[in-house]
């Protein structure tokens, strides 16, 4: 492990009159073979006090921009791209239902300071000077047979931090880790605890769970990460919406899955960008099936719902409004009925997020049965829109042979430009020998007799 720590880093070890050790995931990720991170986080502690650590890293090269001496942390910089978070061995005392420790106790025992951690996988450290593995807790053997196991009695570690619940799905859906059976017992026991959590921290830690392939490239991460926040009842929290679904069953010919796992699948099939919106795409389903008796308006329901969940949560408000727009137009000529007409407005009028639609559409079909063929959707309208393109019909008002200056100088009032400009977009759309300035100008007029 040696071989990948940045120089000044094992200098700083050399330099502590305390052995200074690394621990959490940059350990566990070098265990478990998976290739050095570009911009690694380096977790170190030792016994050391701040003051002691920041004099030696003064001699590394580093500089302290940061200390917290309440919890016996410094923030180190080398100014180079080499950042170290330091904290000093020390025991935590919680209190239910709060995510920081009510107490914070130093001490010299590396044993205790791996039990203030969570998982025994991240509580293996290494002793940068001496280049020797300490394993306080039997972390080794767990990272070996991929296990998921908490540092002590599974009720008391998730009692104590309600976050864990979620770092806990997060991270075996990162690293392809399972739970034991003492861990997911203690998850299930304490669900009600992640309602203490604060809505952001409950999106960041979702968002990076929806992207844990990308991070070791564990090709069924998405969907086991899933998959663990159902069967802990961190879902029925979270996103009891989307909870609704689990068990409701779809048409036979259509599905292979009910709601709840098809939403799943989806999000697993999509590309990283969309897989808030794919998770949530049928999201409108359970409610429409409640107060219906079937899923017809799931779509503007689903929009409705999507958005209402994503503004609890606080996501970023572009987002939530892509995701909104994304599951309300994401039904959009699933049977391919949609006339070529129709479906050249529909391009035009979304054309900012026709390749996101796509791509979703392509995600939800694929999951309705495992097909990894061409959705026949997204297969018929990326036809027209290239045969839009080839025949110099309009998508954008970029395309367009007319601006709103040629308007104005035909005599157009400039109140009027935006509309007929929208107008003329549709109008030329529909076939390319209609995209002439000419003929623009003179329906133009046309148009504003109209308005």
């Amino acid at each position: 492990m040696r071989g990948i720590l940045p120089e000044n880093l094992i200098a700083l070890a050399n330099a502590c009159e305390k052995p200074l050790y690394l621990v959490g995931g940059s350990v566990r990720d070098f265990l478990c073979g998976f290739p050095p991170k570009s911009a690694p986080d380096w977790d170190i502690c030792s016994s050391e006090t701040e003051d002691g650590l920041i004099a030696a890293a003064q001699k590394a090269g580093f500089t302290a921009r940061a200390v917290y001496r309440n919890t016996g942390t410094v923030k180190l910089t080398d100014g180079a791209g080499t950042d170290c978070e330091f904290t000093r061995f020390r025991t935590d005392r919680y209190v239910r239902g709060f995510h920081a420790p009510a107490e914070i106790f130093f001490t010299d025992d590396i044993g205790q300071d791996a039990r203030r951690r969570d998982f025994t996988c991240n509580a293996v450290y290494y002793d940068i000077a001496s280049g020797a593995f300490c394993d306080p807790l039997g972390g080794i053997k767990d990272i070996q047979t991929k296990t998921m196991r908490t540092v002590s009695f599974a009720k008391k570690v998730f009692g104590e931090d309600g976050l864990r619940l979620l770092r806990l799905c997060r991270q075996a859906a990162q690293i392809g880790f399972s739970p034991d059976d003492e861990c997911l017992a203690g998850a299930r026991e304490n669900a009600d605890l992640i309602c203490d959590i604060a809505p952001e921290r409950i999106f960041s830690e979702l968002q990076l769970l929806l992207h844990a392939d990308e991070a070791h490239g564990v090709k069924d991460g998405v969907l086991r990460g899933l998959r663990l926040l159902d069967v802990t009842g961190v879902l029925d929290r979270i996103l009891p919406e989307l909870a609704q679904g689990r068990g409701m069953a779809q048409r036979s010919d259509f599905h292979d899955h009910t709601v709840l796992e098809h939403s799943f699948r989806c999000a697993a099939y999509a590309p990283p960008r969309l897989r808030i919106a794919a998770l949530l795409h049928d999201v409108g389903k359970p409610f429409c099936m409640k107060r219906d008796g079937n899923f017809y308006e799931h779509p503007q329901e689903g929009a409705r719902i999507s958005r209402e969940i994503l503004q609890r949560l606080k996501a970023p408000k572009k987002l939530t409004a892509d995701t909104e727009r994304l599951v309300l137009l994401h039904m959009y000529d699933f049977n391919c009925a949609m006339r070529e007409n129709k479906v050249r407005r529909e391009i035009v009028q979304n054309f900012a997020c026709l390749q996101d639609l796509l791509a979703l559409k392509q995600a939800d079909f694929t999951a309705c049965k495992g097909d990894l063929s061409p959705a026949p959707t997204v297969e018929k309208w990326t036809r027209i829109s290239e045969q839009m393109q080839k025949e110099g019909a309009p998508r954008t008002l970029a395309e367009l042979a007319i601006n709103g200056s040629d308007l104005i100088a035909n005599g157009i009032p400039p109140q009027k430009v935006s509309a007929i400009l929208n107008e003329l977009l549709l109008y030329a759309a529909q076939n390319g020998e209609k995209n002439i300035k000419s003929a623009l100008l003179k329906h133009a007029n046309n148009v504003l007799r109209n308005l």
